[in-house]
């Protein structure tokens, strides 16, 4: 076999290569969302252990501005509801990522004359 590979392999290496970025840019993007869930959910709880009278504020920006207690917490919950959701569609994209990547990988081992690994 020649040094050089045949443009359908190449084209199989690239599209593994881009797979993996893409894995990579959304793991990056799950774990923001994480910490960001983790933070509203920290701040939820520390509102309904405050007391119903106690003066709240809310940064918006650089600025703090007073807040209604009742209102920021179900602000909180619904940002950690539309965050939830992210999530769950990363998860949903991420499987569909590692599906293709799967596929691609035994297409290359089948082009490369490779058997596919079997299952243990």
């Amino acid at each position: 076999m020649s040094g050089e590979l045949p443009p359908q392999v190449q084209n199989q290496i690239a599209q593994l290569q881009q797979l993996q970025q893409q894995a990579q840019a959304l793991l990056g993007q799950k774990s923001q969302i994480e910490m960001v869930l983790r933070e509203t959910e920290s701040a939820v709880k520390e509102l309904e252990a405050s007391e119903e009278g106690a003066v709240i504020y809310k940064s918006v920006g650089d600025v703090l501005f007073k807040a209604d207690r009742a209102k920021l917490i179900e602000e909180l919950k619904d940002k950690k509801e539309v965050l939830d959701l992210r999530l769950k569609t990363l998860a949903k994209q991420e499987e569909r990522i590692q599906k293709r990547f799967t596929q691609l990988q035994e297409q290359l081992q089948q082009s490369l004359g490779q058997k596919a690994p079997e299952a243990a």
